[in-house]
C-alpha cells in the first residue's frame, strides 16, 4: 500500500475511533467539553488533550518512517 493510502487508512481509523467513542459517550457534559475543544487552538489545549492528539501524530510518523 502506498504512503497516501496508508495515511488515508489511518485517517479512517481515527475518524471511526472518534465517532464510536462519541456515540457511546454522548452526554450534555461531553458535548459541552467537545465544543470547547473544537474552538480551542491546539497550543491552548491542556497537556492531556495534547497527549491524545500526539498519539495519533505518532501513528502518522510511524507510517512515514516505514516508508523512508
Amino acid at each position: 500500500m502506498d504512503l497516501r493510502e496508508q495515511l488515508a487508512d489511518l485517517e479512517h481509523q481515527q475518524w471511526a475511533h472518534w465517532t464510536r467513542y462519541m456515540l457511546n459517550n454522548l452526554t450534555p457534559e461531553n458535548i459541552e467539553r467537545w465544543r470547547r475543544q473544537i474552538d480551542t487552538p491546539y497550543a491552548d489545549l491542556s497537556e492531556a488533550e495534547k497527549a491524545s492528539d500526539r498519539r495519533w501524530a505518532d501513528k502518522v510518523l510511524t507510517i512515514i518512517a516505514k516508508n523512508g
